[in-house]
């Protein structure tokens, strides 16, 4: 099939150049058309070396190319998409090679916003990405996270992977094989305060359970995230805690009419048995007195309706008495879930942007599937195992 990859003139355009690797690995056809100010950013040079097509940002270069282009492309995407991109999109302006072509094309369009927080939230913005979104425009982040010139904050381009996932999705669709499922799904690490401006916390990203959320609506589900302390743009209902209490409290209110549950979040084991209500002093030494939350995955297990799949998560490292993957098939005996998807972590894999291998485990702690790769492509595996339960 033949893509078209649009790359505007963001700091984020080095991030198309892994999209456009990943979209020939796949097998498709892809010509890439920047904008003038997205070449001062990725050279001419690179992208037909990668693509093995011309490259150009005029209408006039090639005679007709943005008609030949747009009628035979199966799928558009805009990767980066700045602000000033979104704009001329919005109001069908054709003064280069990627608008003009955009008017021609008669196929999906993907764009991925890249900006800074305030252009993104300005009402301008909003109103064109409103705009394209009513005319069936697929939109794609953007996240939070570090941006251009040491800032920090919404508009960061989603990462390639999952602009990828999501075009490869829109090139073969998904089957609708959870149609009508309603899906409760949990996000994300919480927070235990133990001061106005303290709180215990984990390395949990929630892109794992996004990722999970985004996979189970594209194949139909009705799909509720409750995310803790994450900085993850989701494109589904999301219910932000803080807490694990928090957490326990809107998922135990939700868990009867949902379907399927899956407890990916990393949901703090103890909190402060007080909290001060002004800030700790420093001092040489300090003891704090923990309690444990409550095992909220333990708790719907014996609560569960008939009919309910329940998938719960491990994240687990060896130690002196036993190997991560005993821990965990002890602790799928001990939950009880249908599911347990287990994963060594470590500051390389597992955790936050990086790739993950999962063991899924049953009741009995024995291993009934894996999956490894991005957390698209584990989040797949995982929903292809529920589906076979059901």
């Amino acid at each position: 099939m033949l893509v078209l990859l649009g790359v505007s003139g963001g700091i984020a355009a080095y991030k198309a150049v892994h999209i456009a690797r990943g979209l020939l690995i796949a097998g498709h056809d892809v010509r890439v058309i920047p904008t003038r100010g997205a070449l001062t950013m990725v050279g001419a040079a690179t992208w037909e070396g990668i693509t093995g097509h011309p490259v150009s940002d005029g209408v006039f270069d090639e005679p007709s190319v943005h008609v030949q282009l747009g009628r035979a492309a199966d799928l558009f995407i805009v990767a980066p998409a700045t602000a000033h991109t979104l704009a001329r999109l919005a109001h069908g302006l054709a003064d280069d090679l990627l608008t003009s072509t955009a008017l021609m094309a008669n196929c999906p369009v993907l764009v991925a916003p890249a900006m800074h927080t305030q252009m993104w939230q300005n009402a301008a913005t909003q109103s064109n990405v409103a705009l394209l979104r009513e005319r069936g425009v697929h939109v794609i982040g953007p996240d939070a996270g570090p941006l251009a010139g040491g800032d920090s904050g919404l508009g960061r381009m989603s990462e390639p992977d999952d602009v990828l996932a999501r075009a490869l999705e829109l090139l073969a669709p998904a089957p609708l094989d959870l149609a009508g499922v309603r899906v409760l799904i949990t996000a994300g690490g919480t927070r235990e305060p133990l001061d106005p401006v303290r709180y215990l916390s984990n390395r949990s990203s929630g892109r794992q359970g996004f990722a999970l959320a985004a996979a189970a609506a594209r194949r139909g589900a009705e799909v509720i995230v409750v995310a803790g302390s994450v900085d993850v743009s989701g494109q589904v209902e999301t219910v932000h805690v803080e807490t694990a209490l928090e957490m326990r409290e809107q998922v135990m209110s939700r868990a009867p009419e949902s379907d399927v549950i899956i407890m990916s979040a990393a949901v703090a084991d103890y909190r402060a048995a007080q909290t001060t209500a002004h800030k700790m002093k420093k001092q040489d030494s300090l003891t704090l007195e923990l309690t444990r939350n409550p095992d909220i995955l333990r708790e719907l297990v014996e609560r569960r309706r008939e009919g309910q799949i329940i998938v719960g998560f491990a994240a687990e490292t060896g130690d002196e008495s036993k190997t991560a993957a005993e821990h965990a098939a002890e602790k799928a005996r001990r939950k009880g879930a249908d599911l347990l998807a287990f994963n060594v972590v470590s500051t390389t894999e597992g955790f936050g942007d990086v790739p993950n291998t999962v063991t899924l485990l049953d009741a009995q702690g024995r291993a009934v599937g894996h999956a490894n790769g991005t957390k698209t492509e584990v989040a797949e595996a995982i929903l292809d195992e529920i589906v076979r339960m059901r």
